[in-house]
């Protein structure tokens, strides 16, 4: 837990870099970022993997700022074998949201707001883990952007959305999930 804290310090101190491209004139808040599918740095349930269901897990979120105009969620896998894999993109999430429910369908838009983006399978909506070996780390990040829209259609890339939330981001959090084809389950 402590490497993953200082871990996500060291990435927040470089997001707030002018050159790294999030910077602000105001320091960034955290939200807190959960599911009961699993616990921080748990294993993910192979529900909602492509080993069976590859449906999205729950996803709770708490200490959103009251000036925040939208929400983006993005999750991704750093241990891919081809670099970072995207998982899942939302944007354009009403601010007032405090989670996603289990199983948000694959389509362009999100019911009660947001915009679902393209994944690294090349597909909208959520793509769950699909390691091709060992146990990789899957990070689920939900960022507060001081702006309504981001003026992206359905299916917009991670790095779209990137390029469009920088210097609208004052407050993110994040948890990890882990996974592995070759855990066996029991119960």
């Amino acid at each position: 837990m402590k490497k993953v804290s200082a871990l996500f310090r060291v990435w927040m101190a470089l997001a707030m870099t002018p050159s790294f491209g999030f910077a602000r004139e105001v320091p960034v808040e955290k939200i807190t970022i959960t599911s009961p599918a699993f616990p921080p740095d748990g294993m993910i349930p192979s529900r909602y993997t492509c080993d069976a269901e590859d449906i999205s897990p729950q996803l709770d979120w708490s200490g959103v700022p009251a000036s925040a105009k939208s929400l983006v969620l993005v999750s991704d896998d750093p241990d891919a074998p081809v670099g970072t894999w995207v998982h899942w993109v939302i944007y354009d999430l009403p601010p007032g949201t405090t989670g996603l429910p289990e199983g948000i369908p694959k389509s362009d838009t999100v019911s009660g707001g947001g915009i679902q983006g393209m994944t690294d399978f090349r597909t909208i909506g959520y793509g769950g883990p699909c390691p091709p070996g060992g146990i990789h780390r899957y990070f689920f990040k939900i960022y507060a952007l001081d702006v309504a829209t981001l003026g992206l259609g359905p299916g917009a890339t991670k790095k779209d959305v990137e390029n469009a939330m920088r210097k609208h981001v004052i407050a993110a959090g994040e948890m990890k999930g882990l996974y592995s084809r070759a855990r066996k389950e029991r119960g």
